[in-house]
C-alpha cells in the first residue's frame, strides 16, 4: 500500500504536527492537524497507549473519512510504577503546564535513587476502508531536575536519552530525532504499511 498524499494527524499539539510533518516530508505526505479541520478531541477512555491511539485515529477517520494517524505517547517512570504513563498530558492540567507536571514527577520520585524512565509512543493509522495499523516505539533514559533546554515540548526538558548528557530539549530537533520514540514508531509503521 502506498501512503496517501494527505493524512489527518489527530492532535491539537502543534509540536507533534511539526514533528510528524518533518518525518513524512521525504514521502511527499502532507500532515493536517486536527485543529485545522475543526476536529474535537475525544475523551481518552482506554487503559493503554495502543487503545487510546486507536480511539483517536478511529474518531478522526469517522468524522473526516480521510486516512487518520494518531499518536498516544507519554513518560513512563520506573520509580513511579510506570506513571504518569497514559496520563502524561493530564498531569499538566487543563492549562498544559508542563513545568508543573515535571515538578510533580520529580517530587513524586522524591528520595528514590532510581531516576530511570522511558518515553513511549504508539502510532495508530486508520484508513477509510477499515484497515488499521498499530506500532509502538520506546526510548530509555534518565530524568534530571531542574529542566534544561528550550528546544522541546512536554517532558523533553527533563529527559536524557540513554548515552546522552543532554536532555531532548537541549539536543534540538536533529538530536532528538536520533533517539525519538516517535521516530522509532514511525519507522515501524512505514515497514508495516509498505
Amino acid at each position: 500500500m502506498l501512503f496517501p498524499s494527505k493524512i489527518v494527524l489527530a492532535t491539537h499539539n502543534a509540536g507533534k504536527v511539526s514533528e510528524f510533518q518533518t518525518m513524512f516530508e521525504p514521502y511527499d505526505v502532507k500532515i493536517i492537524g486536527a485543529g485545522d479541520v475543526g476536529l474535537p478531541e475525544p475523551e481518552e477512555t482506554e487503559d493503554s497507549f495502543e487503545g487510546n491511539a486507536l480511539l483517536k485515529a478511529r474518531h478522526a477517520c469517522e468524522i473526516t473519512a480521510m486516512p487518520c494517524l494518531a499518536d498516544d505517547s507519554g513518560l513512563s517512570v520506573n520509580a513511579l510504577g510506570g506513571a504518569p504513563g497514559i496520563y502524561s498530558a493530564r498531569w499538566a492540567g487543563a492549562s498544559k503546564d508542563f513545568d508543573m507536571a515535571m515538578k510533580k514527577v520529580w517530587d513524586d520520585i522524591g528520595d528514590n535513587s532510581d531516576k530511570s524512565a522511558m518515553f513511549v509512543a504508539v502510532l495508530a493509522l486508520v484508513m477509510p476502508d477499515g484497515k488499521e495499523f498499530v506500532v509502538r516505539g520506546e526510548v530509555d533514559g534518565t530524568l534530571c531536575y531542574p529542566p534544561r533546554g528550550d528546544q522541546g515540548f512536554g517532558y523533553d526538558p527533563m529527559f536524557m536519552p540513554e548515552g546522552e548528557a543532554q536532555t531532548f530539549a537541549e539536543l534540538g530537533k536533529a538530536g532528538k530525532d536520533k533517539y525519538s520514540h516517535r521516530r522509532r514508531a514511525f519507522i515501524g509503521l512505514m515497514e508495516m504499511v509498505r
